[in-house]
């Protein structure tokens, strides 16, 4: 693909069209869907970027670097995949399978063997990579529900929910991986409770 201007004025009066030609209202579901997963991969972006600045050539920083690299191209697969016209197909077409959600897994599998379980929720913070890797879950999690929202009225391939759904769980776990392997502090969720008698 060649993109040599930006900007076309065709968007001007509020419409835009989908991957198979097909114009819509840029609020419709399906580009808000697909809107949000950009979201995300520029989220995603940013956690790189904070992984970069911190200087460390440590194994536990390159592995993250790799993960989420692969992470980011592959959330440009579900965003043209979303972009794309219910019935539409065209040449190189963009794929999304059990194998990337399979991929997921084992990332989310690899990090937990260093973890302990969790007897509490945490609060997201910790550095600024896991900080920023616990923002970026929760706009994985609103992609997820406008997936699900649109896949109520329009055909949405199924294997993309379930990317969306297993992607929030690694980008969880990623940031208590990050947590422990930099040496940053988790915060568990304090209950206020009435104390007895009052």
């Amino acid at each position: 693909m060649r993109i040599t201007k930006v900007y076309t004025r065709t968007g001007d009066a509020g419409q835009t069209r989908l991957a198979g030609g097909q114009q819509v209202w840029k609020d419709c579901l399906r580009v808000e869907a697909y809107g949000t997963v950009d979201e995300l991969n520029a989220s995603v972006g940013l956690v790189r970027a904070m992984n970069a600045e911190g200087g460390s050539a440590s194994p536990a920083s390159a592995q993250l670097e790799a993960d989420l690299r692969w992470i980011q191209n592959k959330l440009f697969d579900v965003g043209s995949l979303l972009a794309t016209a219910p019935g539409q197909t065209f040449p190189n077409m963009p794929k999304v399978t059990d194998g990337d959600v399979t991929k997921l897994e084992e990332m989310i599998d690899r990090c937990q063997e260093e973890l302990a379980p969790l007897k509490e929720f945490i609060l997201p913070g910790g550095g600024k990579v896991s900080a920023t890797l616990h923002q970026a879950r929760t706009i994985c999690r609103r992609a997820e529900r406008d997936c699900i929202r649109l896949s109520r009225e329009e055909d949405v391939s199924v294997v993309l929910n379930k990317y969306l759904n297993r992607l929030s769980d690694a980008l969880f776990v990623m940031a208590r991986w990050v947590a422990k392997t930099q040496g940053e502090p988790e915060f568990l969720w304090q209950r206020e409770t009435d104390a007895p008698g009052k």
